[in-house]
């Protein structure tokens, strides 16, 4: 008997390709064949995305492709989207099945219902906020080239009033930290040297186990044969003097930081319901780069947010531009349903948007070649993560990309000198230092 083929495509943040790398092998354990979301598939799975309008329009357009490609595959959404608006999505003809992050990890299982039974549109969905225990995949194929990334915490208890993310993921649940440690242990004695730890606000982990990030970083540091561990995502509140100091002094730590500050306007942040004060944030961002100045600092930007008038704008781009980022995620505002700024309409033009957008692009493209400039000439140590047009892609702790040539295989660390800064983030060049 033939296998039936099941292609997957994925729409936004690292913990959904975590989730879709996940399905992906559950489907393939049980018998199914892998195949390109491009082609002739018997199930397409879209794990949508729903961060912003254009995010939600994206969903929509794969999920329409997938039935083009094949009128008789089953089309399953899943995701935050399916989780926010299953309605509007089980409306789509093209849909068969909406399967929220409530249910994620029944996919397979929900699927093969579907197949061996009558085949009549279904909604999986449940209240997200009813969940209390941390669920996820038991997983070991999913990596970023050589870097497995690990979700060991998911939801956030902040409610920023321009998001959708609490009511897509739920409050916070973490792994246990002796859960983690065993699953990172197992990770680094199948030989992979760099670790990606992940969640929705990954330095809200652990708060409804009363355990810490810096609990699991004191552990996780100690681990045998481990070579680095990198954290995604963290909020500034959460960043107190003890994490602090152990990220800015543990080598194994990398020194990347992902530290969202969503507007440089007091006014904004308060209406934004961050929770914190530009003098709050600029003190940790400085504290953690005078301790350790390699380290690159990114951070989130949204541009034109309801009450972003011209001064708040002016103000929001010049403390970005005061500040020691390495590089910035730029994203016009997009109304949420359900969210309290949507209550605040829409207020500044789409024209404005892009202007405002523009210019704090070119600011984060100016801000990332001057931090990759500064280290033109220094040696520096790489793990090589890919090859690329016959040369070798190693990467920095600090999140530079530098290509060059080297027998060594990918997986293994070497010591580069940066000889070029490339236009973009990852056309940098260099020679290996023997």
């Amino acid at each position: 008997m033939e296998k039936l083929k099941v292609a997957f495509t994925t729409l936004g943040c690292r913990m959904n390709h975590f989730e879709t790398s996940a399905m992906e092998e559950a489907f393939e354990s049980k018998g199914y064949q892998l195949a390109d979301f491009k082609d002739r598939a018997d199930v397409y799975v879209v794990n949508t995305c729903t961060v912003t309008n254009d995010a939600d329009r994206s969903s929509r357009k794969a999920l329409r492709q997938a039935k083009r490609r094949n009128p008789d595959a089953v089309v399953v959404a899943t995701g935050c989207y399916a989780q926010v608006s299953p309605e509007e999505i089980a409306g789509m003809e093209e849909v068969d099945l909406v399967i929220g992050n409530s249910h994620k990890t029944a996919v397979l299982e929900i699927v093969e219902n579907y197949i061996n039974e009558n085949r009549q549109k279904k909604v999986f969905i449940e209240n997200i906020f009813r969940k209390n225990s941390f669920e996820t995949f038991f997983i070991s194929t999913f990596y970023e080239g050589t870097r497995p990334i690990l979700k060991v915490q998911e939801g956030c208890n902040s409610f920023c009033s321009f998001c959708i993310i609490p009511f897509a993921r739920g409050k916070v649940r973490s792994a246990g930290v002796d859960e983690v440690e065993r699953q990172v242990k197992a990770l680094v004695d199948r030989g992979f040297k760099e670790i990606v730890l992940t969640g929705t606000q990954l330095s809200q982990f652990g708060v409804d186990r009363k355990e810490s990030l810096y609990d699991l970083l004191k552990r996780l540091v100690k681990v045998k044969g481990l070579y680095r561990i990198r954290l995604s995502s963290m909020g500034v509140n959460e960043m107190g003097d003890g994490l602090i100091d152990l990220i800015t002094s543990e080598e194994k730590v990398a020194p990347h930081f992902h530290i969202s500050l969503q507007s440089g306007d007091e006014k904004v942040l308060r209406d934004m319901k961050r929770d914190y004060t530009l003098s709050q944030y600029e003190r940790v961002v400085r504290k953690i780069v005078e301790r350790r100045p390699e380290t690159a600092v990114g951070t989130d930007v949204i541009t034109g947010f309801p009450t972003e008038d011209g001064r708040a704008f002016e103000n929001s781009y010049r403390f970005v531009s005061s500040m020691p980022f390495a590089y910035i995620h730029v994203f016009p505002y997009s109304p949420r349903k359900g969210t309290y700024a949507e209550r605040l309409g829409d207020r500044v033009s789409g024209q404005e948007k892009k202007r405002r957008t523009k210019m704090m692009i070119q600011l984060s493209e100016e801000k990332n070649k001057a931090f990759r400039e500064r280290f033109l000439g220094k040696d520096m140590e790489v793990l090589i993560i890919s090859q690329k047009d016959g040369k070798k892609v190693g990467l920095t702790g600090n999140y530079i990309h530098v290509a060059f040539s080297s027998d060594k295989p990918v997986n293994s660390i070497t010591t580069v000198r940066l000889t070029q800064v490339g236009s973009g983030r990852e056309d940098n060049t260099g020679k290996e230092v023997l």
